[in-house]
Order: C-alpha cells, then sequence, then structure tokens
C-alpha cells in the first residue's frame, strides 16, 4: 500500500487519488503540496497537529503536537530531512497506537 511520505496518509478509500505530487522518495500528499512543490516541514507539521487536533486529541494540542512529531519521526523521509520541530516530546508507543486504531 503507497503512502505519503510525508505525512504517512495512506492512499486507500476516499484518498487512493490524493497523490499530489511524486517525488524521487515516493507520492506526497495533496495536503502536503502548495503550487506544485512541497510545503515547508513546518506547515506540513502544523497541518497534522491541526488533523491530530480535531481527529483524536480532542482539543489537547500538546497532545496532537506529540502525535504529530512520533508519526513524522517514524518517515524514512523526515529522517533524511530532519527540522527543529521534530525535536522534542513524543507521544508514548501506546498513545499513538491508541489515536491510530480511532483513525
Amino acid at each position: 500500500m503507497q503512502s505519503c511520505i510525508t505525512c504517512g496518509m495512506p492512499f486507500v478509500g476516499d484518498h487512493v487519488n490524493d497523490i499530489g505530487l511524486t517525488m524521487a522518495e515516493g507520492p506526497v500528499c495533496k495536503f502536503d503540496i502548495q503550487d506544485g512543490a512541497l510545503k515547508r516541514p513546518e506547515d506540513i507539521f502544523m497541518g497534522g497537529t491541526e488533523f491530530f487536533l480535531h481527529a483524536v486529541a480532542q482539543g489537547d494540542r500538546e497532545l496532537a503536537e506529540r502525535l504529530t512529531r512520533k508519526n513524522m519521526n517514524l518517515l524514512p523521509y523526515w529522517k533524511q530531512h530532519p527540522f527543529p520541530q521534530l525535536h522534542g516530546a513524543e507521544a508514548t508507543d501506546e498513545e499513538f497506537a491508541a489515536a491510530v486504531e480511532k483513525l
């Protein structure tokens, strides 16, 4: 199964046609590009935080940021392209698993 290299969103179901850009490292979803190019990493982090904030964190911004950080740090793309917001507290494995289960 293909997924976005910058946020991990799987390209299945309602998102099967959401590839917005193909890079050498793999596909990027339409939510992580702007004007045909990859958004700034900080903007992708903010988008992930907003997603988790509304989807599973019930308004807890600190948890949403930790979930986003955990998610992005698991992706090979960000291991090759780190940026300052990836450093800091991450969700625990249990918190992350619980969040993913709710999606």
